[in-house]
């Protein structure tokens, strides 16, 4: 704690040298702090915890005149005020029209999960099916694994011989263009 009130003092002075160390002493409790904002939030917020502590951070080191902090207590305090004003304003940008206004995210995979009644006509997710196949046969496969035989993401990256993170991306992508193309013929 002593090393921050030294820190933060250098920066009043208008030492800029201080700023890489102030991160050092201070980002471990800032990504905390931003965690717990954001596991507040309502469901489908897209920011990350690590987005949010270097927003905020440049918001309160990064401009021209150097910041008059009161100690640690007052820095932590601006920095939530920061991430709780970074906060507002993504809300507020995701509200506007061009951003999608008033729609609802939906999880898709909540609705692919195997042993439910089927939310989608089958005949019309085979020719989508289908369809993704002819451009992209891994990425069919992947679907097919998951959706019909209700293989789990690990278990499907095995039996495909790839990576947990290359079978995800692919999951992804597919619903994705799935969701478009069954949205299209409705």
């Amino acid at each position: 704690m002593h090393d921050l009130t030294r820190i933060l003092e250098e920066l009043q002075r208008g030492d800029t040298s201080g700023n890489e160390r102030l991160l050092e002493e201070v980002y471990s409790e800032l990504r905390r702090l931003a965690a717990d904002m954001l596991a507040r939030e309502r469901s489908g917020q897209t920011l990350q915890a690590t987005a949010l502590v270097h927003e905020a951070y440049l918001r309160l080191v990064g401009s021209e005149s150097p910041a008059q902090w009161g100690g640690r207590g007052h820095f932590f305090a601006a920095a939530a005020e920061a991430m709780r004003r970074i906060l507002i304003e993504n809300a507020r940008r995701k509200q506007r029209l061009k951003h999608g206004g008033a729609q609802q995210r939906i999880d898709l995979d909540s609705h692919c999960l195997v042993g439910e009644e089927p939310s989608v006509d089958v005949l019309a997710l085979d020719l989508a099916l289908e369809k993704l196949a002819a451009s992209d046969p891994d990425k069919a496969q992947v679907v097919k694994l998951r959706f019909f035989a209700g293989l789990t993401m690990p278990e499907l990256a095995e039996v495909l011989g790839i990576s947990l993170a290359t079978a995800e991306r692919h999951w992804t992508f597919a619903r994705s263009w799935l969701y478009a193309e069954l949205a299209e013929r409705s």
